[in-house]
């Protein structure tokens, strides 16, 4: 079963992400969240446990948010996830929206392993029914 594994927040741009239980989902992004509201196409951001293993693979010990992705998930293959495809997560319906990003320049995870998951495997969502994500909740393609 695909579920959510952290929930991963920041009230200030360039900071890291921290963990959350749950949180608030709503037009634009996650409530409270630096970015919500910024990005019409990137309002939430998504990034496989599994992924995340493949960094962790080259010997790097990287904590759920190490690379700025707001939801963490386990059981789900994101990044074969066609745009436009809809997940029901927790109480919120979401459509995703986009596949990958560019790294930010001095992306520390880049300089140190000459790559990095979330531009590859990582997506993005608009949020088009909000409500409430907890650590643990399903996540379903609708």
């Amino acid at each position: 079963m695909a579920k959510v594994i952290s929930i991963n927040t920041s009230d200030k741009t360039g900071q890291i992400k921290l963990p959350v239980s749950e949180a608030e989902f709503i037009e634009g992004g996650i409530k409270g969240d630096a970015h919500c509201g910024l990005d019409e196409i990137k309002q939430v951001s998504l990034l496989a446990d599994e992924s995340v293993d493949k960094m962790r693979a080259m010997g790097l010990t990287l904590a759920a948010g190490a690379f700025a992705e707001n939801v963490t998930t386990q059981g789900i293959e994101l990044k074969t996830l066609p745009i436009g495809t809809m997940l029901k997560i927790g109480e919120t319906l979401q459509q995703v929206s986009r596949i990958g990003k560019e790294c930010h320049t001095g992306c520390a995870i880049k300089q140190q392993t000459g790559t990095c998951v979330m531009p590859l495997e990582g997506i993005f969502t608009k949020v088009i029914k909000g409500g409430i994500v907890r650590v643990g909740d399903s996540i379903e393609l609708v």
